[in-house]
């Protein structure tokens, strides 16, 4: 078989799905279409894509970054690159939320790409549509899942701290919580447990579930859901939190079994008690979505065009089209 077999079937898998979104977005005026740039700014995707392969080159876990960086833009106040606006004096954005800062990495690359793209094609492009474009050149760099991506979008001009509390899920949740958080935002149960397997990459700072392991409750200090040899490899990385002076906040991979792809590993991860947050675990736990779990670890090929169908759908999540909004000169400051 060719091996660009599984990444055609995956586009191919998607491609009925691309003209849902592209004629109708969550709360927009106009439409994303796939194609958007193709006569404006023809080598727009092009230099995004470079941008992403050199930057994951060099930096592997910035591919994480940018899928997490897209997804929470897009959970506060819709896909509109507000998480890219940095802050003003006593008004602090949403970039520097304990949720996004110092943890999300990856925005020099989006000024990177946007910085070519103005030379080239002056406001014209969205820092929207540009995450857009590097997440989804992530999700082909690390997992060999290929999507297209309806674009259109325009930048928000607003960015608020506490909109990301609001809005954001926490490493915290449980099943039931994360359902609701991501029906707000007009996505499935289905679609937030294949969206949680980007989980697959990255890594977690101890402090987003220490707790797991020292003071879970009265009667168990550590989460007895834990794989127990699990838990001992997790504390020699992780020690109790008074113990790791001063601001001291190690981090550890979310997925210890293929931690460099993005892939259905992290699913046969939770089937074995091996999720890192109580958010991950949940999932396996719960009778809601155990067997979703049990799908995705049995079936990479089906979760991979799954995820890539809902990356496209997240994407269009409260979206500024038309006359909304602006075109950013610069994506970390309104014009």
């Amino acid at each position: 078989m060719n091996s660009n077999t599984p990444t055609l079937a995956v586009f191919a898998l998607i491609s009925c799905l691309i003209f849902t979104f592209s004629v109708s977005s969550v709360a927009s005026s106009a439409p994303l279409k796939v194609g958007f740039y193709w006569k404006t700014c023809p080598s727009a995707e092009a230099i995004v894509r470079k941008a992403v392969n050199k930057a994951v080159a060099r930096n592997h876990g910035l591919a994480a970054g940018l899928i997490r960086m897209h997804f929470h833009d897009c959970f506060v106040r819709g896909c509109d690159a507000s998480l890219l606006l940095d802050s003003k004096p006593g008004k602090p954005a949403e970039k520097d939320h304990p949720a996004n800062n110092p943890s999300l990495t990856g925005f020099e690359v989006i000024d990177e790409a946007k910085a070519e793209i103005e030379a080239i094609c002056p406001r014209t492009v969205s820092c929207s549509d540009i995450l857009a474009f590097a997440a989804r050149d992530s999700t082909f760099k690390v997992g060999r899942i290929n999507y297209a991506v309806p674009a259109g979008r325009r930048d928000g001009i607003v960015s608020l701290f506490d909109e990301a509390t609001q809005n954001l899920p926490p490493p915290t949740f449980n099943a039931q919580q994360l359902q609701a958080n991501f029906a707000r935002k007009g996505l499935s149960l289905d679609e937030m447990v294949t969206l949680s397997g980007a989980h697959s990459i990255g890594v977690s700072h101890c402090s987003s579930f220490s707790n797991r392991l020292y003071s879970f409750n009265a009667t168990h200090p550590q989460d007895p859901s834990m794989d127990k040899l699990y838990a001992s490899f997790l504390k020699k990385k992780c020690p109790r939190p008074s113990a790791n002076g001063g601001s001291s906040d190690p981090t550890v991979d979310l997925d210890v079994v293929t931690p460099k792809s993005l892939d259905n590993k992290y699913y046969v991860g939770l089937k074995s008690s091996r999720g890192l947050l109580t958010s991950d675990q949940t999932l396996m736990s719960s009778r809601s979505t155990a067997s979703m779990v049990t799908r995705n670890a049995r079936y990479g090929s089906a979760w991979a065009g799954k995820f890539a169908a809902a990356m496209v759908h997240m994407g269009s999540i409260e979206v500024l089209t038309g006359k909304q909004g602006e075109i950013r000169k610069n994506c970390r400051l309104v014009n």
